[in-house]
């Protein structure tokens, strides 16, 4: 009789939260190994700075151990991740706007690669021509439009997805897109017409 060897990477999200609850702390190590790129990417699109990613990435895995008795079960473990990783993200945000003003300096190099997969040119400097007017453009947008643009263009939540991290409904979500979409095109519009394009 061959003994069979379930990997730890085999179990799902759900099997391994009710581990981790029964007292298997180790197990938390692989939601994080699992769920680790995709949050600190989105810390990143959201604070433009590495360092502060980072920061808020790991305080976001702390936050969710600590609570994870109150995760329901449901929406997926890493759509209430991407809520958690949004709400702080943005705390962080009005942080930074109350010690000091923005400038577009600020935005790192990461954010501007997260962003390149928007529209681009035939060659390397046109791709970094648009993901930098792209990063422009988002920058010009106040935090919730920004927000909802990255979560639904960058990585790819669906609306259902989007209600639950933004805690709305369906339709408000489709009001919230539609409204940042047209202040994206105005402020790339604004862009455009500021260079002599």
């Amino acid at each position: 009789m061959e003994d069979i060897i379930i990997s730890i990477s085999d179990t799902t999200d759900a099997e391994l939260i009710a581990r981790v609850l029964a007292g298997a702390r180790d197990d938390y190590a692989e939601l994080i190994r699992r769920h680790h790129p995709r949050i600190l990417g989105l810390c990143r699109s959201l604070l433009g700075d590495e360092a502060l990613a980072e920061d808020a990435a790991q305080e976001v895995f702390l936050k969710a151990y600590e609570r994870l008795r109150n995760y329901r079960g449901d929406a997926a473990f890493s759509t209430w991740l991407y809520r958690v990783a949004s709400n702080r993200c943005l705390d962080e945000r009005r942080r930074q706007a109350r010690a000091r003003s923005e400038s577009l300096d600020a935005w790192s190099e990461s954010e501007r690669e997260s962003l390149r997969d928007l529209p681009s040119g035939a060659d390397e400097e046109s791709r970094r021509e648009d993901a930098d007017l792209a990063a422009r453009a988002l920058e010009g947008l106040p935090d919730d439009y920004r927000r909802i643009l990255l979560l639904r263009e960058v990585e790819g939540l669906d609306y259902k997805e989007l209600a639950e991290v933004l805690d709305c409904s369906l339709d408000s979500v489709k009001a919230k897109l539609r409204r940042a979409r047209e202040r994206l095109r105005e402020s790339l519009r604004h862009i455009l017409g500021g260079t002599g394009v």
